[in-house]
């Protein structure tokens, strides 16, 4: 996939489960505000750095209101069309740094899905050009920090926010 078509890629994941990962479209705003309501509570506020509820419209807005270029927002389906991960791609001006988030629906987590998931989005940004992937992530997110450091990112400290660490991988 490229950043400017929204064909579906299928990705297998270490599970078996094979997702349907396609670019997010303007028509997609209900299914993500439904999709975060399967998101729990921690995972919505380890991914907006915020405790809402529910995914609020300005959230909604950012995740559907992409350039396609600079800013990629990838929905993964499963084979029946159930939406079970979200997933943004933000680069840089420069187009050399970016960063990632994903969010998974709770009862999908330890399916593969993140890992297959970082894994495109890391092929992604190479095309791209980008030199840096990062992540920010809670400290609290342990599941996500073993993550990326599984997949080659490395962990340092966020200068005046102890409650944070950022994940990165040079390529």
């Amino acid at each position: 996939m490229t950043a400017t078509t929204a064909e579906p890629v299928q990705l297998p994941t270490r599970s078996g489960l094979v997702i349907d990962v396609r670019t997010v479209r303007p028509q997609d705003e209900a299914l993500l505000k439904d999709f975060f309501d399967h998101v729990s509570n921690e995972d919505r506020r380890f991914r907006f750095f915020t405790a809402s509820p529910h995914l609020q419209p300005h959230q909604a807005a950012a995740l559907i209101h992409v350039d396609h270029k600079q800013t990629e927002s990838y929905l993964a389906f499963t084979a029946e069309g159930q939406l079970i991960a979200s997933a943004m791609l933000a680069c840089d001006a420069d187009m050399e740094t970016a960063e990632v988030a994903i969010s998974i629906r709770t009862d999908r987590k330890g399916q593969g899905v993140g890992w297959s998931l970082l894994n495109y989005i890391t092929t992604e940004a190479k095309a791209r050009g980008v030199k840096r992937l990062q992540s920010i992530e809670s400290r609290e997110n342990h599941l996500a920090i073993e993550l990326e450091r599984e997949m080659g990112f490395v962990a340092r400290e966020v200068e005046g926010d102890p409650s944070v660490v950022l994940l990165e991988t040079v390529f």
